[in-house]
């Protein structure tokens, strides 16, 4: 592949260059693996609504509770009315991150599944490593639904650009371990 000379540094990036292109390569590949196969683009698109909804119903529990104790059925009108109070309460910009953020969290955990089955428990760090990623911007994207039931109801309220900026950097946080990970299919040796 590479020799010795082309991995030292000369000065003028080419290093620090060839890393970012392999961490882009790899962001690809990890973010396309869900496409391979129908069966796992199905998958990671469940996972995706799966969290989505979770997502929008633990913006506001009670809501939730309530309505979803009336009746199961309510499920779409719950989360039609709690999408429609997300935009309105944090924007355009605001839910295309909470949904940018639940096909992240589809396509990472189908990544993790894949790589459960296909390696051994310690190719599975990187992965794993996704897990800071989910609770930050998950916490951030359900609105105050995590930190309400924890008791910190308005902390969100008090963060500038109504919490955009936590949401977008737990996006980072998962785009981050996606590219250190790739293809799940791939055994790397760093």
């Amino acid at each position: 592949m590479h020799d010795e000379a082309s991995k030292s540094d000369d000065g003028t990036g080419s290093v620090s260059f060839e890393r970012s292109t392999r961490a882009g390569a790899d962001l690809a590949a990890a973010l396309s693996f869900p496409l391979t196969t129908n069966r796992r683009a199905l998958g990671a698109a469940a996972l995706s609504v799966v969290t989505y909804v979770g997502l929008i119903l633990s913006s506001f529990p009670g809501y939730s509770a309530q309505m979803l104790g009336a009746d199961l059925g309510y499920i779409d009108n719950a989360v039609l009315a709690l999408t429609a109070n997300t935009y309105a309460s944090i924007g355009p910009f605001g839910l295309g991150l909470i949904v940018a953020y639940a096909v992240l969290t589809g396509v990472a955990l189908t990544n993790v599944a894949t790589q459960l089955r296909t390696q051994d428990i310690s190719g599975v760090r990187d992965l794993l490593g996704v897990v800071p990623g989910l609770l930050a911007s998950g916490c951030a994207s359900c609105g105050a639904g995590v930190l309400g039931l924890l008791g910190f109801a308005g902390a969100l309220a008090a963060m500038p650009f109504d919490g955009n900026l936590l949401r977008l950097g737990g996006i980072v946080l998962l785009l981050f371990f996606l590219a250190r990970s790739g293809d799940p299919r791939s055994c790397r040796v760093n």
